[in-house]
Formats: C-alpha cells, structure tokens, sequence
C-alpha cells in the first residue's frame, strides 16, 4: 500500500493555522515530498514520519510558496544523519534556486543530486529509487512522468506510477522443473545459465499486476494536455486555488483553476478519485464550495491539512 499526507493546502502566502501547499507520498517507510514552501518541515513533524528516509523532492516550480522552505529541510534532514544521496527534481532553473537557496548550508553530510527538467526531457523518465527496496509481497519500482504547465513560471506536473512487479508462484517453479537455488534471482528478474539449461523469469512469475497511479498538477491553468498526463489515475491531486466560477477572470489572469475545472480535468482524466488544494489564502472556507467539484466529478474531497490518504492494491 502507499501512504500520503496532504502537508499543506494554501498557495500564495501563509495563513493562520494553515501550512503551504506540499505533499508527502510514504511507500513502505521510504518517502517522496512535493514542494517545499515556509512550514513544510514544520508540518512533516506534525505527522511524525520522519525526515531520514525522504529520497526525492519534486518541485513543481520556482516560487517562494513552493522552494522557500528547503534550506530548513534539507539542513533538518542532515541532522537526522542521512548520509545518502538525496534527490531534487524539478524545472530548467530549479539547480540555480536550489543552489542559491542552499547557501546558508555550507555542509550537508549528503549528497544532493539535482535533476532539471531542461528542453522537457523528464516528461517519459523513469526512475528507480530506493522505492523499489519494499517487502516480498508488495515490491515495486517507481516510474515518474512529468509535463511542462501553464503558469507563470516554469512548472511541472508530476505522475507517479507505482508498478508492482509480479507475484512468485511455486506452482510454476515447480512445473517448469526450476531448482530452489535458482528462484530468488528469477523472481528478481534476472535470467541465467544453470547446469548447461537456460532459466528465465517467466519461468517462476505469475502475470503483471496492476500498479497504482498517482497524479499531481499545481500551478496552472486546464491545459489540454493534462487529461492524456493523469489518464486512469488511481489519485489525482490538483490545484483548487479559486472555488467559484465567478472567480474565473482572477483563475485566467493568475494562471490558476478553479473547483470546477479541476474537476472537469479529473471526468475526462477518466481518474478514481480527485483531492483539491492549493487554496487561495482569500478563500477562508474551500469545504462551502465542494459542490462546484461534485457536481461535475463526484469521487471529489476538499482537502484540509494534515489529511492522510491510503491507496491499497487491486489484489
């Protein structure tokens, strides 16, 4: 199963008792967080996860809502004594902010390789990172996509796709005749030459099982090309910063969305589920506005700080 924890929901500036937009996706106490605004790590302590085993930080883009709270964070998480690499991913640009961000951390006792999204070379990318360390009965492998967005900076979308590899059947072992020495590295994938007789993978694995998907759009306007980026996503996690429609003239000129639209993207995205955040600091309750998503997209939740998400497997 993977775990995720809504951080924040308001963009733009800090509210009272609200934290800035950002999330954190747990897989198997390894974790992914997205955006790193004032307070994120604030709110991290709040749920109590952790900051040793975060591998990725995917920043959407380079404004302060977004990246100011890094320099806190990555100091934090060299405290906690990491010594692995961690990993920053984000627009083209986002080396020079996180650099310039970073230079009140003259040492960190790790690593920090930074990945730029330049000429849009991330949008097929997959990455193996530690997500793929899980147990036996839930081993997986992260493949991550990202898509350029309508804002006024530089920003990506994020999908996160949590491919679960195949089960390991004894049956199969046993009638295809394959010696117990040999199972741990089929079942890893790897083929090889036993006493003169190839062996391979299918040899000892049942058939693909169904991965989950998760997809996070924020900062930007409903660009066509989203509703392709977040097909059949299990989750979609988007940007609600207006809840009315009225609001519409702000949503255009700001380059953000409102309730509604967002919910559109999540019907024609064909997705299971659709959580709304990045709330504009002007919109005091987003809960009295729901309707504008369920109406359009029933599966819809607007969500609040500190709200924790459990997505389990098909089987």
């Amino acid at each position: 199963m993977i775990d995720l924890c809504i951080l924040g929901t308001i963009g733009g500036m800090p509210v009272i008792n609200k934290f800035m937009s950002s999330t954190i996706i747990n897989v198997n106490g390894r974790k992914i967080l997205i955006d790193c605004g004032e307070g994120t790590q604030l709110a991290m302590r709040k749920i109590g996860w952790g900051f040793k085993s975060l591998d990725m930080i995917c920043i959407t883009h380079s404004h302060g809502d977004h990246t100011v709270g890094l320099p806190g964070l990555l100091a934090t998480i060299g405290n906690s004594g990491r010594t692995e690499k961690l990993t920053i991913i984000g627009p083209n640009g986002i080396s020079e902010i996180v650099k310039g961000l970073n230079v009140i951390n003259p040492y960190l006792p790790y690593e920090l390789e930074i990945i730029e999204n330049t000429n849009n070379t991330l949008r097929f990318m997959t990455t193996n990172t530690k997500m793929s360390l899980c147990n036996e009965s839930e081993r997986s492998n992260l493949h991550l996509s990202c898509m350029e967005l309508d804002h006024s900076a530089k920003c990506l979308g994020y999908s996160f796709y949590f491919k679960r590899l195949p089960k390991f059947s004894v049956e199969k072992a046993t009638q295809n005749k394959v010696p117990k020495i040999l199972w741990n590295k089929l079942q890893n994938k790897e083929s090889l030459e036993y006493e003169e007789k190839k062996y391979f993978p299918s040899m000892v694995l049942s058939d693909e099982r169904k991965g989950i998907k998760l997809s996070y759009i924020t900062d930007t306007r409903p660009i066509k090309d989203i509703k392709e980026f977040i097909k059949y996503s299990d989750l979609f996690i988007c940007e609600g910063t207006y809840g009315s429609n009225e609001d519409m003239e702000k949503a255009i000129k700001n380059k953000h969305m409102t309730f509604s639209e967002a919910a559109l993207l999540a019907k024609e995205g064909v997705c299971h589920e659709l959580i709304l955040t990045h709330f504009s600091p002007a919109l005091e309750n987003p809960e009295s506005f729901s309707n504008n998503a369920t109406n359009i997209f029933k599966n819809s939740l607007v969500a609040s700080d500190g709200l924790i998400k459990t997505l389990n497997y098909s089987d």
